[in-house]
This record gives structure tokens, C-alpha cells and sequence, in this order.
């Protein structure tokens, strides 16, 4: 799942530490979600979604596997 956070966040002008702070996570869990090694909790998607006035579809793109096929 690729995610839109960091240019969103950047376009805020706001630090990861800063968003951390807004929706109450640590910064490692920002820098976690930015390179796409986390995949956050409903109510973290909406939290941030919210943040950058954006659906969670917006913020998020889900990839599907081709093995599925």
C-alpha cells in the first residue's frame, strides 16, 4: 500500500514530529507509515485523512497482487 502522506504533510509545511503530535503517535510511527512499512489502524487513516482535509482513499492507494489471479 503506497500512501500520500509525506507530500501531503510537506505541502502543510508541518514536521513528521508535528503530525506525530496532531493525531497523538510517535514520529517513528509517522516515518514508518511515510516509507510504507506500516500500515495504520482505521482510526490512524481517518485521524490523518482528516488532518489534510482528504478521504482515506485519498490518501491511501491499495495495490492489488497479480498472484491473486
Amino acid at each position: 500500500m503506497k500512501n500520500h502522506i509525506r507530500s501531503l504533510r510537506k505541502e502543510a509545511n508541518i514536521t513528521q514530529q508535528e503530525l506525530a503530535d496532531l493525531v497523538s503517535v510517535s514520529s517513528r510511527t509517522i516515518i514508518s507509515l511515510e516509507k510504507g512499512r506500516y500500515n495504520p489502524s482505521v482510526l490512524l487513516a481517518y485521524k490523518i485523512a482528516k488532518i489534510f482535509n482528504v478521504r482515506i482513499e485519498d490518501l491511501f492507494t491499495f495495490e492489488e497482487d497479480d498472484d491473486n489471479e
